[in-house]
């Protein structure tokens, strides 16, 4: 009995998916637009979009309303622990991690900083607005909460330290843990589009953190945001 040949739209996506892995493209790489596939391949457009589709559902492709194909980036596993810090979870996965600044400087404790941090509404807290990145591709957006009065000296230690970690321990804090973390998703506004170098189409995975030290007293509240097809958040017990 001779077995029918696959359909056309789907020898399509598998001489591109062959082609993905001969050619080694890079995550993010910019497909041809479907009217060169369509041309490439002797088919119809439509033929075509059925092959991207399904491409894009095995996570090969990822497909932008009015911006076209491109290679689907590499998830990176991120674990979440009693300890879990940026730096050290990057360069488990053999790249190289920074960070990038946006803004560092003392601010009034909103209701919900205040109620994470157990301080009085309107308090001072210390604000560090930075960009994390693995081999300089952006990861996490994230706002961290300090209690001023509770960590003297905090600001001038971040200023002077690239190192969230170094900078508490110059302000007495020897160590800290992750007491919780929520997650929630949503899509990101343009201004974390913009600075997450992300398209709006994707949702962003939003985590709330609240680290304490040995004591129990709360010491960071950590609003992030990770491009959800550039990260998977890992719940480890």
């Amino acid at each position: 009995m001779t077995v029918p040949p696959p359909p056309r739209w789907q020898q399509i996506a598998d001489t591109l998916a062959r082609s993905f892995a001969d050619e080694r493209l890079a995550p993010g790489a910019r497909l041809p637009t479907e009217a060169q596939l369509a041309s490439r391949f002797g088919v119809n457009r439509h033929t075509v979009r059925r092959a991207m589709e399904a491409l894009s559902r095995a996570g090969q492709v990822r497909v932008e309303q009015g911006r076209g194909a491109f290679i689907a980036d590499d998830l990176l596993d991120y674990e979440i622990t009693a300890r879990t810090r940026f730096s050290e979870r990057i360069r488990r996965h053999n790249r190289i991690p920074d960070g990038r600044v946006l803004r560092l400087r003392k601010i009034a404790a909103t209701a919900p900083v205040a109620a994470a941090l157990e301080i009085h509404e309107g308090a001072s807290v210390v604000l560090l607005e930075r960009v994390g990145l693995a081999d300089g591709v952006p990861l996490s957006l994230t706002d961290h909460h300090f209690p001023a009065e509770r960590l003297p000296g905090l600001l001038a230690s971040l200023v002077a330290s690239a190192s969230i970690t170094d900078a508490l321990r110059q302000a007495g804090v020897e160590d800290y843990l992750r007491q919780s973390t929520r997650v929630t998703a949503r899509m990101p506004t343009a201004a974390e589009a913009d600075r997450l170098e992300m398209p709006r189409t994707r949702p962003l995975l939003v985590c709330e953190n609240v680290n304490v030290d040995r004591d129990g007293r709360p010491i960071e509240f950590g609003l992030s945001r990770h491009p959800s097809n550039r990260m998977q958040l890992v719940v480890e017990p």
